[in-house]
């Protein structure tokens, strides 16, 4: 049942009478469960992106189910990360960066990774947060790709107003 469920009690502490959590409260709760580890609590920005990540009914809000599934996802994030956060510096390096975007089945060409540095890094460092925020974004547009590529090419074709809304809900 739901309640056995070690993270209903996170999720069900901010959520409230209506079963949903907004960003902020979805920011709490990872604090709260721990799931941010050792480092700062996820930015409001992750925390939104989280939401739209896994938003199917565009709620703007996360149900348990979708809390659950995240939580699942980040843990698995999380340990990408620390595999190449070799000196547990909370950060990774560039090229650190490329392997465990690789490691996550990504193919990115050197074009794609430096566009990445320059979004996420500071110093050409990346914090965990920005490792998260980069992988929630990597993932969110690789599903709405996939969903336009029906042939599973690798070609999408969008008209420019979904174009605006994929990268505007990112």
């Amino acid at each position: 049942s739901l309640q056995q469920d070690p993270l209903y009690g996170y999720f069900s502490a901010v959520a409230g009478q209506d079963g949903q959590i907004s960003a902020d409260e979805l920011q709490r709760s990872l604090t709260q469960s721990g799931i941010s580890g050792g480092y700062k609590p996820f930015s409001m920005e992750a925390c939104r992106l989280m939401i739209c990540m896994l938003d199917k009914d565009m709620s703007g809000t996360m149900g348990f189910h979708e809390f659950r599934e995240l939580c699942q996802v980040l843990n698995a994030w999380k340990s990408t990360f620390a595999t190449y956060d070799q000196d547990r510096s909370g950060t990774v390096e560039g090229h650190e960066l490329q392997k465990a975007i690789g490691s996550l089945g990504y193919n990115l060409s050197p074009q794609a990774m430096n566009v990445i540095m320059k979004r996420f890094s500071t110093g050409g460092r990346i914090t965990f947060d920005d490792f998260i925020t980069c992988c929630v974004k990597l993932r969110a547009l690789t599903d709405h790709f996939r969903r336009r590529d029906a042939a599973q090419n690798g070609n999408a074709s969008f008209h420019y107003d979904d174009f605006v809304q994929v990268n505007m809900s990112l």
